[in-house]
């Protein structure tokens, strides 16, 4: 309850504040018409830019944000003070990227909660400076420490930004706000950076030349744009590899149909909950993924592949050959160690390979079991954790399983 009232907060913070402005904007008047239409069409391309389909980076329209953040922290326009205020700031940035938005609402895709951290982040850094700019506090400021507090406002900007990307994610899937945070600190210094020094630069340029200074400095976000889109799909395409591969055992009768899939997105859920981060999150699922790859190498099939059944020392056979066969493939040599060592002792293993393993063992619990299988697996796991299931793991995955209501069993 908690969860969705927070989530039910923040749109209703954007809702309110989208509402006064377009108030206040058709009350009082749109100020400097070239400036505001200029911006609005910078936004609006910045969102059109957007990916369409497929894979998306974590800012999927950088120049849409930048060019925002730059409207929201704009002071002058070719040497003369610009009079617009909070409300025209978020009017026209909310405006246009809805126009930008039409491709994505055609398709119905969501951008709900991406217009929501556009207006909340805007709205922020129109608060912190139109008002003092417009009663002339900055007047004395100037060169270097006038840059200083532009990229000042725009880090705080992209700090409550990603507060509120947390705060989004935690409420639409339910995930620890912690790690969500974290990794959306992480991004920060990526293409949080760019952003940044964009929109102060775009905001600096506009005082001084003018709004010639739009088309030059959003080029080399546009490139950056794209070689992250590129990247992006460069790792969907990888990972869309590591699940065919991991099917072999499926089309060879190892294992059943989606066995793989379904404890990959079972212990990256498990994984979430106790707080890896992403880098660590993506060698957890293609482990998950290539976790039984191993049994290829059996003349026998295991019956249904459940393996957590087997002898200790053929269990470590079988994760060995497995981790021999994923050095193969090229999917990296951590990939690798978690899928060897899924079958050690827990207190040996890294924290990867014991997910996969409490992971794999419910989902073979609860295959084909009835209505009160997965506490019924749960509790077996729990009477394995003296020295077979780490017992934060199974802590973590009945977390994971309560938010799910166990609504529908691993083995379904």
């Amino acid at each position: 309850m908690t969860v969705r009232r927070s989530h039910v907060a923040l749109h209703a913070a954007a809702a309110l504040l989208v509402a006064v402005s377009l108030l206040g904007t058709f009350l009082t008047g749109v100020e400097d018409r070239p400036v505001a239409l200029a911006f609005g069409i910078l936004v609006a391309v910045g969102e059109l830019t957007r990916p369409q389909s497929g894979p998306r980076p974590r800012e999927a329209a950088p120049l849409g944000a930048a060019g925002s953040l730059s409207y929201a922290l704009v002071g002058g326009h070719a040497g003369h003070p610009t009079q617009h205020g909070v409300s025209q700031v978020v009017a026209v940035v909310v405006a246009a990227s809805l126009l930008g938005s039409v491709p994505q609402l055609a398709r119905g895709q969501a951008v709900l909660d991406h217009l929501v951290r556009r207006v909340l982040a805007v709205g922020f850094a129109a608060v912190c400076f139109q008002p003092l700019h417009n009663c002339g506090v900055f007047d004395g400021w100037s060169g270097p420490a006038y840059a200083l507090l532009l990229l000042a406002l725009l880090v705080l900007t992209v700090l409550c930004d990603a507060v509120v990307a947390a705060a989004l994610a935690h409420s639409r899937t339910g995930w620890p706000f912690t790690p969500l945070l974290r990794d959306e600190l992480r991004a920060v210094p990526g293409i949080g950076s760019a952003v940044c020094a964009t929109g102060a630069v775009m905001a600096l340029a506009v005082a001084v030349v003018g709004l010639w200074a739009l088309p030059v400095f959003s080029v080399p976000l546009l490139l950056t744009q794209l070689s992250l889109r590129r990247y992006a799909a460069v790792r969907a395409t990888y990972r869309q590899t590591i699940a065919s591969l991991a099917r072999a055992t499926e089309i060879a009768g190892y294992t059943p149909a989606g066995h793989a899939r379904r404890v990959a997105a079972l212990s990256q859920a498990v994984g979430l909950d106790l707080g890896l981060p992403e880098p660590e999150l993506t060698v957890l699922e293609y482990a998950a993924l290539m976790h039984d790859i191993g049994q290829l190498s059996l003349v026998d099939p295991v019956p249904a592949g459940a393996t957590a059944g087997l002898p200790a020392a053929q269990q470590r056979r079988i994760a060995l050959l497995g981790g021999a066969v994923v050095r193969q493939t090229g999917a990296g040599a951590q990939v690798a160690t978690v899928v060897e060592r899924q079958a050690d002792p827990y207190p040996e293993q890294p924290v990867a390979a014991r997910i996969v393993r409490v992971v794999n063992a419910y989902e073979e619990k609860v295959r084909g079991s009835g209505p009160g299988g997965p506490l019924t697996a749960l509790e077996e796991l729990r009477l394995g954790t003296g020295g077979e299931y780490a017992p934060e793991v199974v802590e973590a995955l009945a977390r994971v399983l309560s938010r799910r209501c166990l609504t529908s069993p691993a083995g379904g």
